[in-house]
């Protein structure tokens, strides 16, 4: 079991409830897909996905990363945003995929027994939400023993000099609904899960990779 220590943080307004998120969501719609998507694909492809497992990613939003899941994986995307859910479902549809659903869900309350996902995956969504450790908490309950938890996010930075940099920038994030100032340790206390690894796939990349075992 991993143990480290979490400090607490003024919690951020949620997304959906930012004037300002939504006057951007039309930049966000056209440029996100092209810094986030290649990053998605190339971790679940890593991954290896066997036939037949059971995956839930929390906060798909519109979609974006649903055709990055193999078609012989039962995949269930959860989000808190019906609108961002309705667009996924358009994508569904067209795209035909038959082994992806989606419903409306609040990540920090997950409505599912333990142990029920093979593998449950996030993507920079956990930065958005108001209690980042209680949404954490919630994807490692859902998950089997055994099997996996995919978390891409950006964290706090470990150099002091680009974390205060990065720091200065936090007024502007939260009102977008995100914060800049979270703390992977933070996510990762008194958790049964056993950490694969923690990196960047570019050194220069703002996002770090988190993948555990659950156990």
């Amino acid at each position: 079991m991993l143990k480290m220590e979490s400090t607490t943080e003024e919690t951020a307004p949620q997304p959906h409830e930012s004037h300002f998120y939504h006057n951007l969501v039309p930049a966000y719609q056209a440029v996100w897909p092209a810094v986030a998507k290649r990053r998605i694909q190339t971790n679940l492809t890593a991954l290896n996905i066997p036939s037949g497992a059971k995956v839930l990613e929390v906060g798909v939003g519109t979609g974006l990363s649903l055709d990055s899941y193999p078609r012989h994986a039962d995949v269930l995307g959860v989000d808190l945003s019906e609108s961002m859910l309705a667009e996924a479902e358009v994508l569904i549809k067209k795209n035909q995929w038959n082994h992806v659903q989606v419903r409306p869900m609040n990540a920090e309350e997950l409505e599912f027994d333990d142990a029920s996902f093979d593998l449950v995956t996030s993507f920079h969504t956990i930065s958005v939400v108001s209690r980042p450790d209680k949404m954490m908490r919630e994807m490692v309950r859902v998950c089997k023993p055994g099997g996996r938890i995919l978390v891409i996010n950006h964290f706090r930075s470990g150099n002091p000099l680009i974390a205060r940099v990065v720091d200065s920038a936090g007024g502007i994030t939260r009102r977008l609904g995100w914060r800049t100032d979270l703390e992977v340790n933070e996510l990762l206390t008194e958790l049964p899960i056993e950490v694969e690894s923690c990196h960047k796939n570019n050194p220069l990349s703002l996002f770090r990779v988190l993948v555990a075992k659950r156990i």
